[in-house]
């Protein structure tokens, strides 16, 4: 494979890990594309993405560009004469004169089983859904959205309390993996693509810091995924008169006989609040611009018990 013409194209975590294990295998990309710097930190200051830190610290050629909807752009990956784009959650779409370049197709490494959670957030949507399993799925890519036919496939199971940022990353090792354990075989044309069965297709569209807030009407146990899918972001919250508190950390438990809503207790053992059905004890939470604590030091700052959130 050392001999093989690669152009690399991610942004955030998920994507460093895959960079790293082609480079580990001995697969340099002539070029990585990435995100342009975005403003991160409370200093709001423009921080590169992790693709780019880690091909800087390499010395791999790093384009930004805002758009591939340009000209100078397609000629430039062009001259590159890939064999083979590889796309790990980069975030711009790539227009048919890109998907065009490269002999062998571009391959996609995609968080999820397709076609089930099509989309910007496979991860969270997953958990939401209180799916036992998920995986990793290498998909040749077309001007869809993710629909293109998938070569192989792995499966894992998702951990009953586990959050998004665990399984994110048991992911981003497993697509990493994946990807070098078949890359070539896919380019040498050794594995056949199988078209998705659109009948099975399910979206994970994009999240909203809304899509976080929490509805004590809704099940205590929907609740508590809600919590796990939204860890690490952008956290699930609740307003307690004018304060917003995220939470981190929760399980469902037996219903109380109590208005949804209603707190109904705050001890060492966690904070309990009635749901639409059960109700949800919270282990760990944070009040802005403090750090996450426990439910029994939140507990002892705050008078909580027969509060209505």
């Amino acid at each position: 494979m050392n001999q093989l013409k690669v152009i690399f194209a991610g942004t955030p975590e998920f994507a460093r890990v895959a960079l790293g294990a082609l480079v580990a295998s001995g697969v340099v990309p002539a070029v990585v594309l990435t995100q342009p710097d975005r403003p991160a930190g409370r200093g709001k200051r423009l921080t590169p993405s992790a693709v780019n830190e880690f091909a800087a610290e390499r010395g791999i050629t790093v384009m930004q560009p805002t758009s591939l909807h340009d000209d100078a752009v397609v000629a430039d990956l062009a001259a590159h004469d890939p064999d083979i784009i590889i796309v790990v959650a980069y975030g711009l779409i790539l227009p048919q004169s890109v998907l065009d370049i490269p002999t062998a197709g571009c391959l996609n490494v995609h968080a999820s089983l397709l076609p089930r959670w099509r989309g910007a957030a496979p991860v969270q949507a997953a958990i939401l859904a209180g799916d036992a399993q998920t995986g990793i799925s290498l998909m040749s890519m077309s001007s869809g959205l993710d629909c293109g036919p998938t070569y192989v496939s792995e499966t894992l199971s998702i951990g009953e309390h586990e959050t998004a940022g665990e399984l994110h990353d048991r992911l981003a090792a497993s697509g990493g993996e994946l990807l070098v354990t078949h890359l070539a075989d896919i380019v040498g044309g050794r594995i056949p693509a199988v078209e998705q069965d659109e009948s099975l297709a399910t979206y994970a569209a994009k999240i909203r810091t809304e899509d976080a807030a929490i509805d004590w009407q809704r099940p205590a146990a929907e609740l508590e995924r809600l919590v796990r899918a939204f860890n690490p972001t952008p956290g699930a919250y609740f307003m307690l008169d004018d304060l917003r508190i995220k939470c981190w950390r929760a399980r469902h438990i037996a219903a109380v006989d109590e208005a949804p809503g209603t707190l109904v207790a705050a001890d060492r053992n966690g904070i309990i609040v009635a749901c639409g059905d059960g109700a949800l004890n919270i282990e760990s939470l944070q009040r802005a611009g403090k750090r996450p604590v426990t439910a029994a030091e939140f507990s002892a700052q705050m008078d909580l018990v027969g509060r209505r959130l």
